[in-house]
């Protein structure tokens, strides 16, 4: 008992101090983000990303379905107007897609009618091979069938996606290496490839449009893509949000798309403004504009111009485009 009594009140002393002060706030739960139309949001903390076959598309309403591989379940889409869409390894835009093309489709609820059906990115599989840095590596080789059976790892291996994966080729498949057209023979055993797939309308087979046999000829695709983008940006300009207006000062945020003309921007400098539609066309004819302010934030351009006339057609949270004046 007398060892009780010593020991008792030191052991009572630390239970209390490794105890929480009744009055010791919590801390703040972190804030849940949620898609608001008219702001450039991603929630990466409720998202689905799914691998599937693209099956259709509406270019005026920017909405599509795409076929969920596995269960070939149909599911469908509206691309926001901020979504990132890359294409052979860079950014793209949704006409640049081929229907049956393989891809992981972001998605996220729509708040209004709890479906699943907002999307913010579209990666194809040549862009997903690209930036994590991973290829498919070639462990047998069924000619008469054209079907290669591969690892899905990365540089050196030191990361294993998958083994025992099918690629599958047919007449229509290309073979490309040092940039130049190759065939299926040029492949072989222990070659580390990346593809360009599609689907076949169910299960998860995997039929390859290109096959790079090297980064030379991915690398070849991508640039070819990029001179592609940079064009369209140059013809149709880049697109954002109407964060505020005042007068004929318009405050917007460019979306990440258009990062060239975003980084190119300064005060003084001429541009055009205009508004647009559900398509991100232009719905009236552009106003001359000069850039009072311009920086980044992030991947995004946070521009104010002021107008030369009034800023008719214009209204807060929907979409403009900006070109520069050479």
């Amino acid at each position: 008992m007398r060892h009780f009594t010593l020991i008792a009140p030191v052991f009572a002393l630390l239970l209390s101090s490794s105890l929480p002060a009744a009055d010791t706030p919590a801390a703040p739960a972190k804030p849940v983000l949620k898609i608001n139309p008219g702001q450039v949001i991603v929630p990466t903390d409720a998202m689905r990303r799914i691998w599937g076959e693209l099956v259709s598309m509406d270019l005026a309403t920017r909405t599509g379905t795409f076929r969920k591989e596995g269960s070939d379940e149909i599911m469908p889409f509206t691309v926001l107007p901020y979504a990132e869409l890359y294409h052979y390894g860079a950014f793209g835009d949704l006409q640049d897609f081929r229907i049956g093309e393989r891809a992981i489709f972001r998605m996220h609820e729509n708040g209004a009618t709890g479906q699943w059906t907002w999307l913010t990115y579209i990666q194809d599989q040549m862009n997903m091979m690209n930036n994590h840095k991973e290829y498919f590596y070639v462990d047998a080789i069924d000619a008469a069938k054209g079907v290669l059976t591969c690892t899905q790892a990365n540089f050196d291996k030191s990361f294993i996606r998958e083994k025992g994966i099918l690629i599958s080729t047919d007449t229509a498949t290309r073979f490309w290496k040092k940039s130049q057209p190759a065939t299926f023979a040029d492949i072989k055993i222990g070659d580390k490839i990346r593809t360009q797939t599609h689907g076949i309308g169910k299960g998860k087979t995997q039929m390859c449009w290109e096959v790079f046999l090297d980064d030379e000829s991915l690398l070849n695709f991508q640039t070819g893509q990029k001179s592609v983008h940079a064009r369209r940006m140059t013809a149709e300009g880049a697109p954002g949000y109407v964060d505020k207006i005042d007068g004929q000062a318009v405050q917007l945020t460019l979306f990440q798309e258009g990062g060239e003309i975003s980084h190119a921007l300064k005060p003084g400098l001429k541009v055009l403004l205009a508004p647009a539609g559900v398509d991100r066309k232009p719905t009236s004819a552009p106003v001359d504009a000069t850039v009072t302010e311009a920086k980044m934030a992030g991947n995004l351009g946070k521009t104010t111009v002021t107008l030369t006339g009034p800023a008719t057609g214009f209204q807060i949270g929907a979409v403009a485009r900006l070109w520069l004046v050479k």
